[in-house]
C-alpha cells in the first residue's frame, strides 16, 4: 500500500483571477507558485482548460504551459486537462509536440472529454455540436497515433509532434474515462476535487480494466485533492470561505473572480447551497499542519493513489504558498 512519504505530489492550477486583480497578475502568481513548489520537490504543475469563466485565466492552456515551463527548470508542466472535444487532435499534437521540443522530457498531456464551459460557449468553441459517444475514444487514439513514430504510409503528420511520444493521461470525473484509460493502458487522473462521490468506483473500474501497453506496464493512478492548509484548523476554515463563495456563485450560475475570505458564511448561502458545497468538497482536507498530515496519510491509504495532485483556492498568494509548505512538510514527516 502506498505511503504518503513515497507518494509524489503535484499541483493543479487555474491561474485564478482574484477580486481587484488582472490576468497579468494571475500569470505572475502562477509562475511564482510553480517555482515555489518546484523548490519543494513537487513533481508536476498542471493547468486546466476553462472558458468564459471570469475568475480563471488558463483558457489558452498550451500557451500558459509554455510560459510556466520557460520560467521553471525541473518540474513537469502539463494540462489537467486539455478538453479534447474542443480541438482537432492534430492541433493538440502540434501544440504539445512544440512544447516537448522546447522543454524535452518535461511536458504532460492530460485529456478531458467535457467542454470546460457552458453550452453557449461550447457552441462558440466548436460551432458544430454534433457528436457521439465514440468520438472521444476515437480522437484519443488518433492523437496517440499522431504523437507516435509515423508509419511509412502515414500522409498526415504532426510537425512537430510526430515521434515525440508526449505522455498522455486521461482525466475523468466518472467511470467512462477510467474504463477507457484502463483499456488503452494509459495513466488516469480522477477529479475527486469536484466529483468525490465517484472516486472509489472510478478507481476500481480503472484497475479492473487496465491492460499493460506500450505506455504503461501497470496501472498508474493520480487523484485530484482539494487542500486548504494553514497554521491552525481555525485559520484554514476561515481561508476556505473563499472556496465556498466561489462554489455558491457557480451553482447560482454567476461564476465570479476569487473573493476574500469572510468570518462567517451565515447569510451568504442557504441550506441547499451549503449542502452542495459540502458534497462538492467531500474529500477536501482543510486544517492545520497535524490535521493535514493525518488526513493526507489516510487518503493515500484509502485510495492507494500513486500520485496526488493538489488544488486549492486562496485569495492571498502568500497563504497559498504557505499551504504548500505545510503539505510538503506533511509528506516529509515534519510539523
Amino acid at each position: 500500500m502506498p505511503q504518503l512519504a513515497d507518494t509524489p505530489l503535484s499541483v493543479l492550477d487555474l491561474a485564478p483571477i482574484r477580486q481587484g486583480g488582472t490576468a497579468t497578475e494571475a500569470f505572475a502568481q502562477a509562475v511564482a507558485l510553480a517555482r515555489h513548489v518546484e523548490g519543494l520537490g513537487f513533481k508536476r504543475f498542471w493547468l486546466a482548460e476553462h472558458h468564459n469563466m471570469p475568475g480563471i485565466a488558463s483558457s489558452a492552456t498550451s500557451v500558459l504551459i509554455g510560459h510556466i515551463a520557460g520560467q521553471t527548470s525541473t518540474i513537469r508542466v502539463g494540462s489537467g486537462g486539455v478538453m479534447l472535444p474542443n480541438h482537432a487532435p492534430i492541433v493538440i499534437a502540434e501544440q504539445f509536440g512544440t512544447l516537448e521540443a522546447l522543454y524535452p522530457g518535461r511536458i504532460d498531456l492530460g485529456l478531458g472529454r467535457a467542454p470546460g464551459t457552458d453550452p453557449l460557449t461550447t457552441r462558440a468553441l466548436r460551432r458544430d455540436l454534433a457528436d457521439d459517444e465514440n468520438a472521444f475514444p476515437r480522437n484519443v487514439q488518433e492523437l496517440l497515433a499522431l504523437l507516435a513514430a509515423p508509419g511509412e504510409l502515414q500522409r498526415v503528420r504532426a510537425v512537430p509532434g510526430s515521434g515525440s511520444n508526449v505522455p498522455v493521461w486521461l482525466l475523468g470525473s466518472s467511470t467512462f474515462s477510467a474504463q477507457l484509460a484502463g483499456m488503452l493502458g494509459l495513466p488516469f487522473a480522477f477529479a475527486s476535487h469536484f466529483a468525490p462521490q465517484r472516486l472509489m468506483e472510478a478507481i476500481d473500474v480503472y484497475r479492473h480494466f487496465f491492460k499493460p501497453s506500450e505506455y504503461l506496464e501497470k496501472a498508474h493512478l493520480m487523484v485530484g485533492l482539494p487542500v486548504i492548509a494553514a497554521d491552525s484548523d481555525e485559520q484554514a476554515h476561515y481561508l476556505a470561505t473563499s472556496t465556498y463563495q466561489r462554489l455558491i456563485n457557480l451553482v447560482r450560475g454567476r461564476p465570479t473572480v476569487l473573493v476574500p475570505p469572510v468570518e462567517s458564511m451565515d447569510g451568504l448561502w442557504d441550506e441547499r447551497e451549503e449542502a452542495y458545497v459540502r458534497s462538492h468538497l467531500g474529500v477536501a482536507i482543510i486544517g492545520g499542519p497535524e490535521t493535514v498530515r493525518q488526513r493526507l496519510e489516510a487518503f493515500v491509504e484509502q485510495t492507494g493513489a500513486d500520485e496526488l495532485i493538489i488544488t486549492s483556492d486562496f485569495y492571498e498568494p502568500a497563504d497559498r504558498m504557505r499551504s504548500f509548505d505545510i503539505i510538503a512538510a506533511a509528506k516529509s514527516g515534519g510539523a
